[in-house]
């Protein structure tokens, strides 16, 4: 499997305790934040997300207004061969 840059950058930062979050607004729309333990959260684009999860290599609970992902063992199995 072939990851982005971008796809890449957010499953480190997930295995290095990173949050990765979808927020809903009032009207529904949807945004990825990618939030350290330090700083500023970071804005992802939705298809990062929809390409990691749909590659099954992160999931979700599916709480509203805030999701949370985490890694799955396919998704930790992959970040053990990125480092």
């Amino acid at each position: 499997m072939r990851l982005s840059r971008a796809q890449k950058h957010v499953l480190l930062a997930m295995a290095n305790q990173c949050l990765l979050k979808s927020h809903r607004d009032i009207e529904g729309n949807k945004a990825y934040k990618l939030h350290p333990l330090e700083g500023p959260a970071q804005d992802v684009a939705p298809a990062v997300v929809e390409a990691l999860s749909g590659h099954g290599l992160i999931d979700r609970n599916k709480k509203f207004p805030a999701a949370t992902y985490w890694l799955t063992e396919k998704g930790k199995g992959l970040v053990a061969t990125l480092r």
